[in-house]
């Protein structure tokens, strides 16, 4: 496996992999629709260098992760990351992570949020995240979502 900067004509397939995945925790249809644009992987954020992809040997697609930028400078927050459904629990979304952050901190970035999907919790915790408190979901309303900071550098 290796990690690997996202290519523009990647985005429909990471888009369907995100899908796959958040689908795979056992979200019902109504759940999985109002979560779509929230799940969508944008040209904009691979041409701007904020997203990266895990591939097998082959070239497979594995995983994905992306970040934005906030206002106060240093700070990103982490928008998707997801591994292919069978590939869980491989260590592929530790190297996603890592891969995203060091390519962030090259980029300036001291800290990053964490909106988590309450199923990730546990993960982020143990890649040295801290929870924070709650913060409202995007994609459903009155649904709160484990909040995390991790420093970076």
């Amino acid at each position: 496996m290796r990690v690997r900067a996202a290519r523009i004509e990647e985005a429909e397939a990471l888009t369907a992999l995100c899908r796959r995945s958040k689908a795979a925790w056992g979200y019902d249809e109504a759940f999985m629709a109002a979560s779509a644009a929230s799940l969508t992987v944008g040209d904009v954020t691979i041409l701007a260098g904020r997203a990266f992809v895990a591939e097998d040997a082959d070239g497979a697609l594995l995983g994905v992760a992306t970040y934005e930028r906030l206002e106060t400078p240093g700070d990103i927050e982490l928008d998707l990351l997801f591994v292919e459904p069978g590939s869980m629990r491989g260590g592929i979304g530790k190297a996603l992570l890592g891969a995203l952050i060091e390519g962030a901190v090259e980029r300036g970035a001291q800290r990053m949020l964490i909106v988590a999907d309450p199923h990730a919790a546990g993960f982020y915790e143990r890649c040295g995240a801290a929870r924070i408190g709650d913060a409202p979901s995007e994609a459903i309303p009155g649904r709160m979502l484990p909040l995390f900071l991790m420093t970076l550098a």
